[in-house]
Formats: C-alpha cells, structure tokens, sequence
C-alpha cells in the first residue's frame, strides 16, 4: 500500500499548536490575561488586539472527531436536550465537558482542562449553532457571551452589508471594555489585522500549490496544515509557520514530488472532513490514484478583504464573503472558477448529517453544475464527528464507482 507522504513542517506545527495551548493555559492559571473564547470564523483580530489570549472551541471539537472520542461524548449532550441531529461539534464539545474529558490533557502533559473564558465571543456567520454552543458555557460558568449576527443567504456582498457588521463590530468592542476593561488600541488592531492579512494570503498561497500537476498536496493535508490559520491568525507566529510550509512545497514542486504517487484523477471535496476516518479517506484516494486537490472547507480560512489601513470595514467585509453564508448563484459560480483553477474532475458532496450549514448538496446544486458544465458529482452520507452517521463501506463502493466512471469519461 502506497504511504501517505508527510511534510517536515509537520514536526513545526506540532510545537507551534503546542505552544498555542500552553499559552492559553498560562492565562488561564496566571488570571492574567484574559481568555476569551471565539468561533473559528470569528472576530479574532478584535480579540487579540484587546489583549486577549483566544481559544477556539471548533478546533477542540475537531481534535474530539479525529482521536475518534466524539462519540463516546455526544450522547451525554443528548441526554440533556441536544438533539443528536444538531452539530457534533457542539454535542461532541459539550458531552466532553459533562464527563470531564478532554484530549488536551491527553496530548499536552499538565494541560487538566478546556480553558474557562472570561467571556464568550461568537459570529453566527457560520450557523446558529455556535451561539447555542457558547451560551451553553456562558449559563454554566455565568461568564457573558457577545456576539456578531451576520447576515445568510448573500448574494453580492453590498456596501449595507458591510456598515451593517461594521457596527456590531464597534459596538461589540465597546461591550468588551465595559465587561472585562480592556480597552481596544487601534494601532494593535491594524497590526493584529494585516498579520490576518498576511497569513491568510500564505495560506491561499499553500492551497494553489495543488494547481500544479502532480499536486504536492491533498485536502487531507490541508485539514492538518489549517491549523495556525484557524487558532493562530493575526499572530506573526502562524505568518512564519505558512512561511516555511510553502518553502518546503515549492522544493516538492521544483523536484516533481507527488501527494499521490501516479496522479491520474483530481477530485474536488465539499463540504466538511470526516474527522475520524481522515487517514482511511486519504489512503483509499491514494490507491485510486486521485489527488482530492481542493476543498470548500479549507478555502474557507482566506480572507482576502482584511485590511489594516481600513479594519472596521474590511473585518465586516471579510467575515459576510464567506462561502458558508452565500446564496446558490454565487457557489455555482465558485465551483466553476475553482474548476478553472485546480482543473478537478468531479466533486464529492459530504453530505453530513449534523451540519445542514456545510452540506451543498441538498437544494439541486450538483445537478445545476452537472447540467451547465458538465461536472461529475458523487455524494457520500457521513458526517463532522458523529460516526454512527458513516458507513464507510458504501462511501468507498460509492467513491470507487465514481473513480471508475471518470476512467470512462478520459
């Protein structure tokens, strides 16, 4: 069986995701500073500029999916009224604090626990989930939780889109000081905003090196790699992270280093990971020798609007452009320029079943694309972390079938 290729800068992210963790646990034993809690497409510039050390408990519960502990947790959610077909994430997350258990502690030697915030930040930019999730915390430990409500369904992105969040984000910076007293300097958060800026472009940069051909990377590197975008943006720490990670994929390039040894297929994957089956996934597409080139999921930390000369206005802008909160006309468009772009195939929709939010494939779109661009499409019933929602047999028959069917078509 053909072995996944891994990248040096693998060992580097270890230590920076490391260090990420012992920091907030520092604050959190020091009391000094303050924790606040974000979703992953949060805020977090506005946060560290106000001094915060950030926690984001999406990553949390990513890490509960790919150690395969989700679901020994989420029924104990379930038991106090989280129904079993809300988000894993959450049910996954807070069935793990109900039995004090975290896999923190497990990986990092003197970590005991998720980190308790001094306030609770979220951006319903993602789904209502997410405010559900913290206001669950926010009950339990009667810390205050804020929060940006963003708009769904966006077509263009209009200038009353952007003054709409704009001033949540103001207003919310103002809330913050009168909760906890730190008070926002605007020099950090032009700073904290380009350091976005430029991480978000390197990791843009890293995920177009699978243009080339054979790609040097997979969406299942990517899920690993996304790491510091996620927890670690608006930090020079996760800028110099993508620094090297490209440097080290532009040596693959030059030498015709493959992701997968004899590339014959290039596939496009939507929607979420099947966290717990991440290394099976990435094999199977190995022995079929199909390079998942490109993802919805991990394009979805690329923030090219952030701008430190305009902050305000190009926070709200770059938080309302995401994929996640945009109407079908705009993702039919997407997936055409990304055909352009990374010159896929055909998709897979993973349709999860916890997470209406990131599943595309419910309301007509893959046949709308079949039917103008002639694009193959597969979909494969799974889910983020709830494996009982996974039959791994009939995603691979499906996946090999798909694989067969576009031999046919070259």
């Amino acid at each position: 069986m053909a072995e996944i290729r891994k990248l040096k800068a693998a060992k580097l992210m270890k230590k920076v995701m490391a260090d990420h963790f012992y920091e907030i646990d520092a604050a959190v034993k020091a009391g000094n500073p303050k924790v606040a809690w974000c979703t992953s497409v949060g805020p977090a510039e506005l946060l560290r500029a106000m001094g915060f050390v950030v926690y984001f408990p999406e990553n949390h519960a990513a890490i509960l999916g790919a150690s395969r502990t989700a679901t020994d947790y989420i029924p104990a959610a379930n038991a106090i009224g989280y129904s079993p077909e809300i988000c894993s994430y959450l049910t996954a997350d807070v069935g793990a604090y109900l039995k004090g258990f975290t896999p923190l502690a497990k990986i990092y030697e003197g970590i005991d626990s998720i980190p308790k915030p001094d306030v609770l930040v979220y951006n319903t930019n993602q789904c209502r989930d997410v405010k559900d999730w913290f206001e669950w915390y926010a009950r339990r430990w009667n810390v205050p939780c804020l929060g940006i409500e963003s708009y769904v369904n966006v077509g263009a992105v209009t200038d009353t889109h952007v003054a709409g969040i704009s001033g949540q984000f103001k207003k919310l910076a103002e809330d913050l000081t009168a909760i906890t007293g730190n008070k926002l300097d605007m020099d950090k958060l032009a700073e904290t905003v380009w350091l976005s800026r430029k991480c978000s472009d390197l990791w843009r940069d890293v995920l177009e090196m699978a243009t080339r051909k054979p790609s040097p990377l997979t969406f299942f590197d990517g899920t690993i790699h996304m790491g510091p975008a996620v927890v670690m943006r608006g930090t020079q720490v996760a800028v110099d992270y993508y620094e090297t990670l490209l440097k080290e994929l532009q040596e693959w390039v030059d030498e015709g280093v493959a992701a997968v040894e004899g590339e014959k297929y290039r596939i496009y994957w939507e929607g979420m990971p099947i966290w717990g089956k991440l290394r099976e996934n990435a094999q199977l597409f190995l022995r079929l020798k199909t390079a998942v080139v490109a993802s919805t999921y991990c394009n979805s930390w690329i923030f090219s609007a952030l701008d430190g000369d305009d902050p305000w206005d190009s926070m709200a802008r770059a938080y309302t452009e995401l994929f996640i909160v945009r109407d079908d006309d705009y993702k039919e468009d997407y997936f055409l320029k990304m055909k352009k772009l990374f010159d896929y195939d055909g998709i897979i929709f993973h349709d999860a079943k916890t997470c209406p939010n990131n599943s595309n494939c419910r309301y007509g779109l893959p046949q709308r694309l079949q039917g103008k661009a002639g694009i193959p499409f597969v979909t494969i019933d799974g889910d983020l972390n709830d494996l009982r929602c996974y039959s791994e047999e009939q995603a691979i028959t499906k996946i090999e079938a798909f694989i067969e069917q576009l031999g046919e078509r070259k």
